[in-house]
């Protein structure tokens, strides 16, 4: 994108809308949703706004000033079979993807000197994942990045972002995936219980090529990790899959938009949560928009939660907008409850045990997601990770 495209995406006059008395009418469609790289354009989120009325905003009053960060708030570092470049505002491709939809990301996109980018060459398939390592120095710190993934044509790769540490962590992740091309992103947070982390990854996916990006959320007290991807190209396919396990006071929260843009298209949303302990919150919104022109589009999206505890509770909400009549299918389906009664039932008759039923139920339920994953290190870290948080209900 060049630097005279870089201005902000606005309507003269107007900024990104309240809900309160005498604001403009809320906007509820996602694809109508107010973007600019300019943070003076937005204004700071109140709660009742439609974007983030389900967050606890008190707790991201730190990532709505336009301030610069501090030093050593976040360290970002790369492993892997491939080397990342610095990428200044106006150099492309930063930019050709991303609009910032909201304050934090329109912030974190003006105080990213330099993105992070990392770019898999043409027809390379990687058979080893790359891996980005951001590690926060401290819960009192504020840091912002941007990253941009470009998956170039024909190539095959697997990007793993890993967040530890704490901070107060504004994060934009650009994904471009080029013609023939085929993506892996998985983001993983495991912050500490203080960290505070608001992530935009917003991704392109164009003709015949495939993006499956994973949200793995289990540390922080607040993490919200907001995924758009637009189906662009004839045969694009988006995979979309998420993970959570909320804790006593944690929220974790998903919202995904997936656009249908061009022919023959097909989406594959699923996210699973599990909840327990008291103040434990978890939410997903899900926006699946169908496209005119997106003819022959098969899409389904889903959201599953599990409700280990008392005090805990998972909001969920999908939506679905269809702007033509010539699909293959699409759906969206939601459902939280508790334990299966019959289930636990089935297998104390067999003689196991009440808690290593309810522990086989929880492992049952999120396997589904972490097999997803396909780096086999990683998954049996998460699986370790989810026999840490099993055994904390048990210890309740």
């Amino acid at each position: 994108m060049s630097s005279a495209t870089q201005a902000p995406a606005t309507v003269p006059g107007a900024k990104g809308h309240t809900d309160g008395a005498g604001a403009f009418v809320p906007v509820q469609t996602r694809s109508e949703r107010f973007r600019s790289y300019d943070p003076a354009a937005f204004e700071a989120p109140t709660g009742r706004e439609v974007n983030w009325k389900h967050t606890p905003v008190a707790r991201l009053q730190r990532l709505f000033a336009d301030a610069a960060g501090d030093t050593g708030a976040v360290s970002l570092s790369i492993a892997g079979p491939l080397a990342a470049a610095g990428l200044p505002v106006g150099a492309s491709p930063r930019g050709e993807v991303f609009q910032p939809d909201d304050l934090p990301a329109a912030v974190a996109w003006t105080r990213s000197a330099e993105a992070l980018y990392v770019k898999i060459p043409a027809e390379a398939e990687l058979d080893e994942p790359v891996i980005v390592e951001a590690l926060g120095g401290g819960a009192d710190l504020v840091a912002h990045a941007h990253v941009v993934v470009e998956a170039s044509r024909h190539s095959r790769a697997t990007v793993v972002l890993r967040h530890t540490g704490s901070a107060q962590f504004a994060q934009n992740v650009e994904i471009i995936v080029r013609e023939g091309a085929q993506l892996e992103l998985i983001t993983v947070q495991r912050w500490d219980d203080d960290a505070v982390h608001a992530a935009s990854h917003q991704g392109r996916v164009e003709r015949d090529a495939t993006l499956r990006h994973i949200v793995v959320s289990f540390g922080g007290g607040v993490v919200r990790v907001n995924p758009s991807i637009e189906l662009a190209g004839t045969g694009s396919r988006a995979e979309l899959y998420g993970l959570s396990y909320s804790d006593s006071g944690q929220h974790l929260e998903s919202q995904v938009y997936l656009h249908h843009k061009g022919a023959e298209t097909t989406g594959d949303v699923l996210y699973k949560g599990a909840l327990q302990g008291s103040g434990a919150r978890s939410v997903w919104i899900g926006d699946v928009l169908i496209g005119p022109d997106a003819v022959g589009t098969d899409s389904y999206e889903a959201n599953r939660n599990l409700v280990l505890t008392d005090g805990a509770r998972a909001e969920s909400i999908p939506n679905l907008e269809i702007e033509t009549g010539d699909i293959r299918g699409a759906g969206h389906a939601s459902a939280t409850g508790r334990f299966d009664d019959e289930q636990l039932f089935y297998l104390q008759a067999r003689g196991i045990r009440e808690d290593e039923a309810r522990r086989l139920v929880v492992l049952g339920f999120l396997a589904e997601i972490v097999q997803k994953i396909g780096v086999e290190d990683l998954e049996a870290e998460l699986f370790a990770v989810i026999e840490e948080e099993l055994a904390k209900e048990v210890s309740r």
